[in-house]
């Protein structure tokens, strides 16, 4: 069984601040770096982590920041499909505050230029019983058809309804999994109520919705009709938010890839988000593999 991610990669400048700005104001930041980013990296790295493999179908420019994903990937994930276009590798500026809470700004001319089934041999390479996970860098349209493929040819599908893009409604006919966070839970179905939120996801078609409550846990509701189970968070010292929501994507995909039930999946993952949200960064904070082989270890003695 594989994880195949369907999304973006870029390059993220992370500025880190006492407080994010107003409008119109200029603040200096007291530290900022390049690295690896794009939900879609950031999840495809998180589930190798977890110990399965995982191909990332992205799309970067014809550039030197291109050719830096390429060989950065290199070294994370076992299979990096990225298909170049003639347009600058799309890139993300993150602004981090004193308690962690940021802000995002993404250039994603690559990402909404990509096709996977037009431009690449992704459904010759997917198999039954493999993984998709998919998020909101890419087209409505584009995103809906890899869905729809996902599902004819076996797979449990994944959908990070995240960005939500104003305009293009979300259809969850061929989504297995819906991850959102409670904002975008109420966005989506109108409701303040986490659990009714799920509910009402479910009605229009989910199978399973997943919401994240932040430093609360998150809930994972399973039939319209079935009662929500809630996860609680670690007590942490939360330094930097940005990653937590792609850590705990990507290893609730790893887990099921490795034959998990998606209860047992999801704690995993909400205690490898607790372990990202203490640390800076967004794909710098992802657990390490040792770290995450250790969770899996002690998950099987506490919750088998």
């Amino acid at each position: 069984m594989r994880v195949h991610v369907v999304g973006n990669v870029c390059i993220d400048t992370t500025f880190r601040l006492d407080r994010l700005p107003e409008a119109g104001e200029t603040r200096n930041a007291f530290g900022h770096a390049d690295g690896l980013g794009g939900k879609g990296a950031n999840q495809a790295v998180a589930a190798a982590r977890a110990g399965v493999p995982v191909t990332l179908w992205a799309a970067i420019g014809r550039d030197a920041n291109g050719a830096w994903i390429r060989e950065t990937l290199a070294g994370e994930i076992d299979s990096a499909c990225l298909t170049e276009f003639d347009l600058p590798t799309d890139r993300s500026t993150v602004a981090v505050d004193a308690v962690g809470e940021n802000i995002i700004l993404s250039g994603v001319s690559c990402a909404l230029t990509f096709d996977p089934l037009a431009q690449t041999k992704f459904l010759d390479t997917i198999a039954p019983d493999d993984v998709l996970v998919m998020q909101g860098n890419l087209s409505g349209a584009v995103t809906g058809a890899c869905l729809q493929a996902g599902r004819v040819k076996g797979l449990t599908t994944i959908l990070n309804a995240s960005p939500l893009v104003a305009g293009e409604p979300l259809g969850f006919a061929n989504v297995d999994f819906v991850i959102v966070n409670e904002g975008e839970a109420q966005a989506i179905s109108g409701s303040r109520e986490p659990a009714l939120a799920a509910a009402r996801i479910i009605e229009s078609g989910a199978r399973r919705v997943i919401v994240t409550l932040g430093s609360r846990g998150c809930l994972l509701l399973t039939g319209i009709n079935a009662a929500p189970a809630y996860i609680e968070a670690p007590k942490v010292s939360v330094i930097d938010t940005s990653g937590a929501g792609d850590v705990l994507c990507g290893i609730f995909a790893g887990c099921l890839t490795r034959g998990m039930h998606p209860q047992r999946a999801i704690r995993i993952a909400v205690e490898a988000a607790g372990l990202a949200v203490a640390r800076a960064g967004t794909l710098s904070s992802c657990p390490t593999a040792k770290e995450l082989s250790a969770l899996i270890k002690t998950s099987e003695t506490e919750h088998p």
